[in-house]
């Protein structure tokens, strides 16, 4: 599960940021192509909070859906998997959005 080196890195950089004061709220983003499962990053904060300025915090996880362009026509289509078709029946696009793993804010007191 890589999702717990993933969580405790996370409460690392937010504690750091935090600089003592209590934190109230931490939002992530995490792409639908990300491979991370948001279920066991939330499962991985609880534990791995314990005893920082980030336990009790609430953690909100923003799913951010796939999106491909299309290099043959420019369209964008959405994408459940890293790979896909165009509407226009082309196989060549670019991960767009997705595959973000981001820290989007924190709340301190």
């Amino acid at each position: 599960m890589h999702e717990l080196g993933i969580t405790r890195n996370i409460v690392s950089i937010c504690s750091e940021q935090a600089r003592g004061r209590k934190v109230i709220r931490v939002r992530l983003e995490v792409g639908l192509l990300s491979g991370v499962v948001p279920e066991s990053i939330r499962f991985c904060f609880d534990v791995c909070s314990q005893g920082t300025a980030l336990e009790g915090a609430d953690l909100e996880v923003l799913e951010i859906p796939g999106e491909g362009e299309c290099r043959s026509c420019g369209k964008r289509v959405p994408l459940r998997q890293v790979f896909g078709r165009c509407s226009c029946g082309a196989g060549d696009l670019i991960c767009v959005a997705g595959k973000e793993l981001n820290i989007k804010d924190m709340e301190v007191q």
